[in-house]
């Protein structure tokens, strides 16, 4: 019944199995890839015909996460798998990214692939091998796919790289010292196609061994699939590129001084309206049958690019006038907003950022529901793109992947500065709002991200900046690195190689090719220039810091102390009683964890002070010989009882009270009444003894005992 194919290797430390045949036999290519015990099935589907006037590429990739693959049950109400987590929107894109390019030029079928991960160890990563699984199904399934490729995950400690580390060692990378990298890496037989990573102050040279070491180790694994496809492969999808040679030539001779023109404009609104007219003149100048051809919008976007690439090659001059090495001009606010906790503005030419960062208490922190296990993260970064940033009235909705797929390599860049939480016991939220947008809104949201903390008094261990480069490859093997690039350049250049760090290093790389022959040579130049211009940069957001920024008067203040695990019941009380009582009364904010850490928070310091001394009071133990206030909460008639430490009583014999003799306690006291008291010590059974007589009651001071005889006398 089943036609089965599996292919079998050793891959570091595991076993790695490709299987096609079995499962999901209409789809046009299905592999199950399976690493150590976690096993994630891809499935490819592809459009047999374009829809008409289709003028793009309809890729779509989805990756999801069962949570029965960890034999788990999902969280809240509904019980079963709902919208995708962030981990699987960043996946489907990290799956996305090295695979779009690799179709053949001018298919614009609507091709699905699906990944499901249906068993996980919590050891291997399912990510990895969702894309080699989505890579294999590719391979077999007819499409116009010039792959394979695949990929891996490289660690780096004590100075060797690691390929496939356990997902326990990746796991919340900034608490664990010994772990100074993340890095994923996927490329074809020859070339590096994408790079994602997060690094903990890495130099260039350690960066792009990382990613050599990469692609030496994925070569088995392309290996592999190859094998497979060679016995499971379908015929290929008959599907012949679009000759449109002789409408280009046309559209070339109607639009190319136009286009040139409209290039030359540095400003980027003149510049695209520029662009627009000089598309509508050339298309006034085609005949009807030219103007209905499917492919004249590829044919105008090759005059672009032809225009744009070969200036920047032959004359190094781009588009707006700049150096190929040349950073924009930078203009840093900080303090920008009045009331927030800290903000700052950042603008790169026509690039801006308004950053915000927000500090919080533990109760601040999210809590994540992964396959490997729940977990709490108490930095948190958020990316919004509106439309009005690019001057356009486009649609308003919940974040897409974009704007996760940015706020994530943001926040990566920035995790590698951060304090301790045991030295900075605060939740930290930076929302990063671009305003105006053309070129790496991301670097700026990493650039305006640092400053806004330092801003909110965050002391973190260096400022990070982020730079976006570009290159121009040409058919002859000539080549531009660009620095800090363009939307156009971007649009319309054959790399995007973001890299992010601080003075001593990188913190995180990001990198996608559109063609295959990206040599170390460029990557290695790319990365210099970068460090250059992340550098200028550096110096530019320096010049807004001219000194320690004051702690926000309207942020929490947080005061941290340590109480006996054993004491933790009678701190928080039957049902949460006490620590109620705690927060009611002092009006601060109390969160303590299992290992009897106390965070007490309040933008007011007698409110934390007030809370930690009624805690104190119920986790210390009174000395004896020491001196309490205290109040009379009962009178008898042979003393009073006094409430001197917490909800700890103790009683003042009648003779204990004056330095005479009263005929009962009422005489003096009454109950309600404040006074001073020190503690004798503990009769046989354990009883508190106080004692007033010795204290001066106006001053709380312990009379000396030459002056209490005088007063007897």
């Amino acid at each position: 019944m089943f036609k089965t194919t599996t292919k079998t290797m050793q891959w570091g430390e595991e076993t790695l199995t490709l299987e096609t045949g079995k499962v999901a036999r209409q789809a046009d290519g299905s592999v199950i890839a399976t690493l150590g015990e976690t096993s994630v099935m891809a499935n490819v589907t592809f459009a047999k015909q374009p829809k008409p006037g289709q003028d793009f590429f309809p890729l779509t990739v989805h990756y999801q996460e069962k949570y029965y693959a960890a034999g788990k049950v999902p969280g809240g109400f509904f019980k079963r798998e709902a919208r995708p987590t962030e981990k699987e929107t960043l996946t489907a894109r990290l799956i996305d990214r090295p695979i779009r390019p690799l179709f053949v030029p001018g298919f614009k079928h609507e091709v699905l692939v699906m990944c499901t991960v249906l068993s996980h160890d919590l050891v291997n990563d399912p990510d990895v091998v969702a894309m080699i699984a989505a890579s294999a199904a590719l391979t077999i399934s007819g499409a116009p796919f010039m792959g394979p490729i695949a990929c891996c995950r490289v660690g780096y400690s004590e100075g060797e790289y690691i390929l496939n580390p356990d997902v326990e060692d990746m796991d919340q990378l900034r608490n664990n010292p010994d772990q100074r990298l993340d890095l994923v890496v996927a490329g074809t037989k020859d070339a590096v196609m994408m790079v994602e990573s997060e690094a903990y102050e890495l130099t260039e040279e350690e960066m792009l061994g990382a990613v050599t070491f990469a692609h030496e180790q994925i070569q088995p694994v392309i290996d592999l699939i190859i094998s497979l496809a060679e016995e499971a492969a379908k015929e290929p999808f008959d599907f012949q590129p679009p000759d449109y040679a002789i409408l280009y030539a046309d559209v070339k001779k109607y639009g190319e001084d136009k286009v040139r023109a409209a290039y030359a404009i540095n400003d980027k609104q003149e510049r695209t309206a520029a662009v627009a007219q000089a598309k509508a003149d050339i298309k006034d100048a085609l005949n009807e049958e030219q103007l209905e051809d499917p492919n004249l919008g590829a044919a105008l976007k090759k005059l672009e690019a032809e225009v744009l690439r070969g200036d920047v090659v032959k004359s190094g001059k781009r588009i707006d006038g700049r150096a190929l090495n040349e950073v924009r001009d930078i203009v840093c606010e900080t303090g920008f907003l009045p009331r927030t906790h800290g903000s700052a503005l950042f603008t790169r030419g026509e690039t801006q950022g308004l950053v915000v960062t927000t500090l919080g208490t533990g109760d601040d922190e999210q809590i994540i529901d992964a396959l490997h296990g729940n977990y709490r993260s108490n930095f948190l970064l958020h990316y919004n793109f509106p439309p009005y940033s690019v001057g356009e009235a486009g649609r308003v909705g919940p974040p897409g992947r974009r704007e996760i797929g940015h706020g994530k390599l943001a926040w990566r860049a920035l995790q590698a500065v951060l304090p301790a939480a045991t030295d900075f016991p605060y939740t930290i939220r930076v929302v990063s709002e671009i305003t105006e947008s053309n070129g790496s809104s991301s670097m700026a949201s990493v650039c305006g991200g640092s400053l806004s903390m330092m801003d909110a008094g965050v002391p973190l261990k260096s400022a990070v900046a982020g730079v976006a480069m570009g290159l121009i490859l040409e058919e002859d093997g000539s080549y531009a690195v660009l620095t800090d690039i363009l939307g156009d350049e971007d649009h319309l250049g054959d790399m995007d190689f973001k890299v992010a760090g601080t003075e001593n290093g990188i913190t995180s790389l990001q990198m996608d090719i559109k063609v295959a022959g990206i040599t170390p040579e460029i990557m290695k130049k790319a990365l210099a220039q970068a460090k250059e211009g992340r550098l200028h940069i550096l110096g530019e957001m320096n010049k807004a810091l001219t000194g320690a920024a004051d702690f926000s008067v309207h942020a929490p203040r947080i005061e941290t102390m340590q109480v006996p695990t054993d004491k933790i019941r009678e701190v928080i009380g039957s049902g949460g009683k006490v620590i109620r009582e705690i927060v009611e009364v002092s009006g601060a904010k109390v969160d303590i964890n299992d290992d009897g850490i106390i965070k007490i928070a309040s933008p007011n310091g007698e409110a934390i002070q007030k809370a930690y001394d009624m805690i104190y009071s119920i986790v210390a133990e009174p000395e004896e010989g020491q001196v309490y206030k205290g109040k009379v909460v009962k009178i008898v008639d042979f003393g009073a009882f006094v409430n001197f430490f917490g909800k700890r009583d103790g009683l003042v014999h009648v003779s204990q009270i004056e330095n005479r003799r009263l005929n009962h306690p009422s005489d003096v006291l009454k109950e309600g009444q404040e006074v001073y008291v020190k503690l004798l010590g503990f009769d046989d059974r354990g009883k508190v003894r106080l004692a007033m007589k010795m204290v001066d009651q106006a001053t709380g001071e312990e009379v000396a005992p030459e002056t209490k005889k005088e007063d007897a006398e």
